[in-house]
């Protein structure tokens, strides 16, 4: 796929970053490209930590994947391969002093030094390591964070025998990816939020469960010790997970009757709120900044508030007046006011589409980390900032209310 990447090599006593960059393009073209990752950043005015590149499929086409992670957001940018080349040759020793290469059959560390220093290690593998993924597609097949043999998934329904061996029931088969995808974000949230030990979670809307126990069932996959809570207004789905529990003997896990708009605020280290409707949404970030979380995750549904108080703005009157283009506009004015709130908070915030629409259309992801260090400075910093951006979207749009803004106030 990568074939037409290959160029004659170096000679021998060719500088260190050219060696690094043939090597980097056989490894792509051979199909043995792993990882790449950019660190070091030269220079203390950019706020860039480290570059992370991996090989994907854009329409069938291959691509070069740039996952640029700053101190206060990511960001993603795809490339084709030979200018993707261009921009690591570029980077090299100017924007970044380390670059660490993983292939299936070596390791290959480039540095320059501040005196301007080349050097190249390579490292080979004494086995090859198990092949890397084919380049990745929205479609392509992922490693699942959960283990389909807890019993678990059986007393919940997900999962049945099938010749002696735990297998998906078919019907469920996209409520387990979700369920999987979900917990994939969150061990990359705990990881950035630096949790350990006892981790303290409250599930709002738990439902029949599926993500609390997920939840649980992969801290302690982790090492640690979890501590969570479903909360969940039917009664009957209340009792039916706190028998699961008693069935399964489980530990460190519980589900109570409540409303997340009359919970007493109690400490918490991770706060999941999925698909409550409309304002209670707003509650549920609400007692997660009452309680302190590192983490907030809500997938929000039903933007009910602020559709009805927007004054249309004259220019874009003919684009509104579509009552499907008035509610998308609603949606994402209500969310982005959240995701604002929230890093004037102090908060590392991202929206983003958490699972693709053919599984559900409930997709949309807020997830919030406590920022840590430089990068909390930078927030506390921008707090003036981030009001003034939050004031004049409620101008433009003629909102005289929302309830997020109001809890804070109070």
């Amino acid at each position: 796929m990568f074939t037409s990447l290959i160029t004659p090599p170096p000679a021998a006593d060719a500088p260190a970053h050219e060696r690094f960059l043939h090597l980097l393009r056989l490894s792509l073209a051979g199909g043995q490209f792993g990882k790449l990752l950019l660190s070091g950043p030269v220079g203390d005015d950019s706020d860039v930590e480290r570059l992370t590149v991996r090989r994907i499929e854009l329409r069938g086409e291959p691509a070069l994947s740039f996952l640029w992670r700053h101190r206060t957001k990511d960001i993603t940018k795809n490339h084709a391969p030979e200018a993707g080349l261009a921009e690591i040759a570029a980077l090299l020793g100017t924007r970044f002093r380390n670059a660490h290469l993983h292939t299936s059959t070596e390791e290959l560390q480039f540095a320059v030094s501040r005196k301007g220093r080349e050097t190249l290690r390579v490292t080979r593998l004494d086995a090859p390591t198990e092949a890397p993924p084919a380049a990745a597609g929205h479609d392509k097949a992922k490693h699942r964070p959960l283990e389909m043999r807890h019993p678990v998934w059986s007393a919940l329904g997900l999962t049945h025998l099938v010749k002696g061996e735990p297998a998906l029931v078919p019907a469920m088969a996209r409520k387990w990816k979700q369920i999987n995808r979900f917990v994939e974000i969150l061990s990359a949230a705990v990881g950035d939020a630096g949790l350990s030990g006892t981790v303290r979670v409250a599930d709002f809307g738990s439902g029949k469960g599926y993500l609390t126990f997920a939840v649980h069932d992969w801290l302690q996959a982790q090492g640690l010790t979890p501590r969570v809570t479903g909360i969940e207004l039917r009664d009957d789905m209340v009792q039916l997970c706190n028998a699961v529990i008693e069935g399964e003997q489980l530990s460190g896990i519980r589900f109570d009757q409540g409303d997340v708009r009359t919970q007493a605020v109690q400490p918490l280290d991770v706060m999941i709120a999925l698909h409550a409707c409309d304002i209670a949404t707003d509650h549920a970030l609400h007692v997660g900044l009452q309680s302190g979380a590192k983490v907030i995750m809500s997938s929000p549904c039903c933007h009910k508030e602020l559709r009805p108080q927007m004054t249309l703005p004259h220019v874009l009157r003919p684009m509104l007046q579509h009552g499907i283009h008035l509610g998308q506009e609603a949606e994402m004015v209500t969310d982005s006011l959240r995701a604002l709130l929230l890093e004037s908070q102090g908060y590392q915030t991202q929206v983003f589409e958490f699972i693709a629409l053919e599984h559900t259309s409930k997709n949309k992801m807020i997830l919030a980390v406590k920022a840590q260090g430089q990068a909390a400075e930078a927030l506390a910093a921008r707090r003036p900032e981030l009001l003034a951006q939050i004031a004049e979207i409620k101008r433009f749009y003629g909102l005289r209310e929302q309830r997020l803004e109001q809890l804070l106030a109070a």
